[in-house]
């Protein structure tokens, strides 16, 4: 596993929790009903997570994480939800001891970016799915992303986000790429598809705008963006004014591309 590359901040949690299966696992949902069972890796704070137990109970959802601090974040949601069909799981997507054929749905987002072998961590999810099951995967597209008006300090902030995700070994432009590392993990019938959160009236530029000023002199981003040698704590303050002189745009816009794979097996 790489290091993931944004942390556990709060101003991180706060972007992490806003995520449902509305808004984040929408092509997803038309292949869950009751019954069947989940594995949802990489769970974070776990509102994606309740949302798909909902979808499948009585069913069980395994909630997995790299690391027990992590999974706590998602022990602390379900039990406030009181969700009862969730279990627990430490593990490592790229090696799971878990049996062959386990789950009818496995389920990613926002993982295989932070992965130095996102193909054989789909292999290991396929290996882990029943025939007749689905593997499914949403990863954002850095390089994609896309905004007005043209405020350098967020370019500034996009390619300090970007090196920083390639030095911890990972792919910040997955998304584009998940079609191909399915085909490469041995899946041959994939429904590659893409979906996009826009940003753009004054509440949303708020949240998302608000949350980055925050994010990009706070978070492990910003830590390992000084130990790096990559940005100063003044560059960083330069891309969080960025973000606010965005926020006041009245005509700001911010959109974040989705690349998105159903795997059937």
């Amino acid at each position: 596993m790489t290091t993931y590359t944004h942390g556990h901040h709060e101003t991180v949690l706060v972007s992490h929790r806003w995520r449902t299966a509305a808004n984040s696992a929408a092509y997803l949902l038309p292949h869950l009903r009751p019954g069947r069972t989940v594995l949802d890796v990489g769970c974070g704070p776990g509102t994606i997570t309740a949302d798909l137990a909902d979808a499948v109970a009585p069913a069980r959802l395994t909630a997995l994480e790299l690391t027990e601090d992590a999974l706590g974040l998602a022990r602390a949601e379900i039990a406030a939800r009181g969700t009862a069909n969730v279990d627990f799981l430490v593990a490592d997507v790229q090696a799971l001891d878990l049996p062959d054929d386990s789950f009818d749905v496995v389920h990613a987002h926002q993982v295989l970016q932070h992965l130095s072998d996102p193909v054989g961590a789909l292999r290991e999810m396929g290996r882990v799915c029943r025939t007749g099951g689905v593997v499914a995967a949403r990863d954002g597209d850095y390089a994609a992303f896309t905004w007005w008006p043209v405020i350098p300090a967020l370019d500034e902030w996009l390619a300090l986000y970007r090196r920083i995700a390639r030095d911890n070994g990972g792919e910040p432009d997955a998304g584009r790429r998940l079609h191909s590392w399915a085909r490469a993990a041995g899946f041959t019938d994939v429904t590659a598809t893409a979906s996009v959160w826009c940003y753009a009236t004054p509440e949303e530029r708020a949240w998302w705008g608000g949350m980055w000023a925050e994010r990009v002199v706070q978070s492990s981003l910003a830590a390992q963006a000084v130990a790096k040698g990559y940005a100063t704590e003044a560059d960083l303050r330069r891309m969080a004014d960025g973000w606010r002189e965005w926020v006041a745009a009245e005509d700001g816009w911010y959109v974040v591309p989705h690349g998105e794979i159903i795997c059937h097996v």
